[in-house]
């Protein structure tokens, strides 16, 4: 990471409707501009998560109009950092990126109350990659 480029971070989870969407949504919302944020899925659903919009709402950071996006191999290269979760080896890997595997249970199918640990879960993982990539100076 050079040091006047805003660090970039990818999520990747297999569907981009539930995990990777919370943790594009923290991060943005802790690091502003100060990190530049993707996520995608390696097969990804038709909308993100009901249970996870409302699970985010809770928090105070509406998702209402995120869209699952595919994987791309040209969202791995444009990315210093790559956070998977659950997606196994469909992420390519390409060297001199850091990559980290969040192992979280999957929110596909649950209801907001399995959600929110999760949820929570993920907050608590993001807050520190901010204090590790992005300080508030």
């Amino acid at each position: 990471m050079s040091d006047t480029a805003a660090p970039s971070v990818l999520f990747v989870c297999v569907h981009n409707a539930g995990r990777s969407q919370m943790a594009a949504a923290f991060l943005t919302h802790f690091a502003g501009d100060r990190v530049q944020v993707r996520s995608a899925g390696s097969a990804p659903a038709d909308t993100v998560n009901p249970a996870v919009v409302e699970a985010m709402a809770e928090a105070g950071i509406d998702i209402t109009a995120e869209v699952p996006k595919v994987l791309t191999v040209r969202a791995v290269q444009a990315s210093d950092i790559v956070i998977t979760m659950g997606c196994g080896d469909t992420c390519p890997v390409f060297p001199g990126k850091r990559y980290l595997d969040w192992e979280l249970p999957d929110p596909a199918g649950q209801g907001v109350a399995a959600v929110r640990p999760i949820r929570d879960e993920i907050e608590k993982r993001v807050r520190g990659l901010v204090d590790e990539i992005a300080p508030v100076s």
